[in-house]
């Protein structure tokens, strides 16, 4: 449309131009028939919106059937001759015609978008009734039929979250959803395990607690999904989300910048007042039980270095502002802010060394998860005080945690990671007194395997937890020293269509528990590769390289299919995964083709490094490949299949990262060469001449999106039913 009305006003009216221009209107008319064709779909089932809808998709419709008769040209001249407007002689015509369709789209787009908050608030509505039915059964028989009820409105009520949450622009509000989300999956295995152990043991104390507590979280975490899609907040929660260090250190330094422009009139107090707020923020970290003597004292040293630097630039532009002649800011001035500036910087990395060097030091201290074990083997020999006195050691451990979470919030860079901070604070504040609950319940019934499954559960969800921590530490790092924070999200799935209806024709292979755990780990190990492939392709001087770009993509699959570990992104089935598989390793093979022209002008030495790096490539997308493609049927054999498809591609990324700084040394060493020989021809453009497969643009190898039908996709899009 931006084409059409922003066309030269004596353009060319050559043969070329009209078939493109009339081409052009017949899309967009197409466009807007099916985008209508939905709006009217949508009219029709929800009929207290049926009269507003029907006249925007009507509106629409004619503007459409507009552009296309203004952009039927190729008999331009006879259509003109006849009186019949066109692009070239009705410019008018198509702009009012273009604001129409703009107009009605964006009207329809609104009222689909309060249909889909009715939908998710009806769907949250019909789970609280639900929850409330299962707080209170009293029989075995009553609760699994409830529970399995419960079960089907979650996976209704995941599907409409998690497009919400796809479709979010404010990434504060998708961190949040993210998180609220993440407290329902989690929350959903822990309220069954809990409410048995309540129906096995109805007189433990224990038990009722730990399953009061399971329930009330999930109530929370209903209510802020409904905050979010509704862009409103509780009467509970009228605070805000607490200002971290960070943003207070980046709006200080601004306002310390912005004297440079503002001579006469930015008060100097604004200033001081700001940094004593700021020093007073440095006391979470100062008055830290668990800071060490010397830490504290370089973050008071600094603070106090700041303060200094603050007072002269104070002094020092108070003066500039008496002097009549000043109409710049002086050289006195600008080193005043310049000195400023660093000191503050200098305290916020000290800062960010304390908390990041705490939250490392507790993962490796909790990796072995010794206590958990400890508890387990209590409960499990029926010692209530051994549970007791490793409870203390669990509530030590979690303080330890939560005050690392508060300080990683402080230095974590971006509003998202501020939430997750706090969501992880939140997660470990809560599990801590419901493991201990658990456990004690298990020290009351050492025999009852209901009591020893809920315990299990709540450990795992701890030991999650800690895996999503080391995950949040390495992305505040990347952050930090400016590496990309959030990673791009990989769109090899096709939005629902006209073929939603074959939703529920395929079901997707369902993982336990324990499956689910074990991918999880495997996926963090996956997450932790692909950031090592991305600091690697940050070192190249090209970013447009192609294989820079090639590996982008790569390292982009690979993060996608993290995702599906966590149950989130657009890979919603264990089918979705293998098709990303195949994409990845029809991936690695273009970049193997790459590696095999490239060798060809290397020494023999340099050369077999390549080609054996490119054999050990080869050989991994060739056991993906493999893997993505063997048919499988049941349980196990499809979770084993995921299992392989998640290591092979961990091998890939492998490969890749010790791939990519040698191809990076050599193509600089070729560079210097030719350039000391004068060489005409970059190896590169040879390279990009040579002819390039059809399949490899049109089909899954460059993007990703593959031949599989829409069909296909639709039928294999749920999610949760793996929970």
């Amino acid at each position: 449309i931006t084409t059409l009305i922003n066309h030269k006003d004596r353009l060319k009216k050559t043969e070329k131009t009209l078939r493109a221009i009339q081409k052009v209107g017949q899309a967009v008319s197409v466009a807007v028939g099916r985008f209508v064709a939905v709006g009217e779909a949508i009219a029709l089932e929800n009929e207290e919106l049926k009269e507003e809808m029907s006249h925007a998709c009507f509106e629409a419709r004619r503007a459409g059937t507009a552009i296309a008769q203004l952009t039927d040209v190729c008999g331009v001249e006879q259509s003109e001759a006849d009186g019949r407007s066109t692009v070239f002689s009705d410019r008018t015509g198509m702009v009012k015609a273009a604001r129409m369709l703009l107009s009605s789209v964006t009207k329809v787009l609104v009222l689909a978008d309060r249909i889909v908050i009715k939908q998710i608030i009806s769907s949250r509505n019909k789970v609280l009734v639900t929850l409330e039915q299962l707080e209170h059964v009293s029989t075995f028989q009553e609760f699994v039929q409830i529970f399995s009820q419960f079960g089907n409105e979650m996976v209704e009520f995941a599907h409409l979250t998690g497009d919400r949450q796809n479709d979010l622009k404010d990434e504060k509000k998708k961190a949040r959803m993210a998180a609220a989300r993440a407290v329902l999956e989690k929350c959903t295995m822990m309220l069954l395990t809990a409410s048995k152990t309540c129906l096995r043991h109805p007189d433990c104390e224990s038990a009722r607690i730990n399953k009061d507590a399971v329930f009330q979280r999930m109530r929370l975490a209903l209510d802020q999904v409904i905050e979010i899609v509704t862009d409103a907040r509780s009467s509970g929660e009228a605070k805000a989300m607490p200002i971290s260090i960070y943003a207070g250190i980046k709006d200080f330094k601004g306002k310390v910048e912005g004297l440079r422009d503002s001579l006469y009139c930015v008060p100097c107090e604004a200033v001081a007042a700001q940094l004593e707020a700021l020093v007073e923020q440095t006391e979470d970290f100062t008055d830290s039980a668990y800071t060490s003597h010397e830490q504290r004292e370089s973050i008071l040293q600094l603070c106090l270095v700041t303060r200094q630097e603050t007072k002269q630039l104070i002094s020092t532009w108070s003066q500039a502002q008496q002097s009549l002649k000043a109409k710049e800011v002086s050289e006195e001035v600008e080193l005043a802010i310049l000195k400023t500036c660093q000191s503050v910087s200098e305290l916020r990395r000290e800062l960010h060394k304390v908390a990041v060097g705490r939250a490392s030091e507790l993962l490796k201290l909790h990796c072995d998860h010794l206590v958990l074990q400890a508890l387990k083997a209590a409960g499990s020999e029926g010692t209530l005080e051994a549970v007791a006195e490793y409870g203390r050691t669990l509530t030590e451990q979690r303080e330890q945690l939560v005050e690392t979470c508060r300080l990683l919030c402080h230095i974590s860079g971006t509003e998202p990671l501020e939430i997750t901070c706090i969501h992880a604070e939140e997660t470990f504040h809560v599990i801590g007194p419901q493991i201990i609950s658990a456990a004690q319940t298990l020290a009351l019934h050492p025999n009852s395997k209901i009591a020893k499954e809920n315990l299990d559960v709540f450990c795992e969800a701890w030991e999650s937890q800690l895996c999503d921590m080391a995950i949040l530490l390495k992305e505040i790092n990347d952050v930090f020293e400016g590496r990309r924070g959030d990673k791009r999200t990989y769109l090899s799935l096709p939005r629902p269509g006209k073929h939603s209806a074959n939703l529920k024709t395929v079901k997707a292979a369902k993982l336990d528990a324990e499956e689910q755990t074990t991918i999880a780990k495997l996926g963090l190990e996956l997450r932790l590769l692909t950031s090592d492939v991305d600091s690697e392709l940050e070192r190249w001087e090209e970013q447009e390289h192609e294989v820079v770009r090639q590996c982008q993509s790569m390292s982009s699959v690979a993060y996608s299919m993290y995702l599906f570990t966590r149950g989130e992104g657009l890979l919603k089935t264990t089918l979705d995964l293998f098709h990303q598989a195949e994409v990845l390793s029809e991936q690695g093979f273009q970049l193997c083709s790459f590696l095999q022209s490239f060798s060809t002008q290397l020494v023999d030495e340099e050369k077999m490094l390549v080609l054996s790096e490119m054999e050990k490539l080869a050989a991994s997308c060739q056991q993906l490949q493999v893997c993505a493609k063997t048919p499988v049927q049941g349980k196990s054999a499809t979770f084993q299949k995921v299992d392989s498809s998640i290591q092979n591609t961990k091998g890939i990324m492998t490969v890749l990262v010790s791939l990519l700084p040698l191809y990076n040394k050599l193509i600089r060493k070729c560079k210097s060469e030719r350039s000391s020989l004068g060489s005409p021809q970059h190896w590169r453009e040879r390279q990009l001449s040579t002819p390039v497969k059809e399949d490899g643009l049109n089909g899954k190898g460059s993007n990703g999106f593959g031949v599989k039908s829409l069909e296909q996709h639709m039928a294999n899009m749920t999610f949760l039913e793996s929970k």
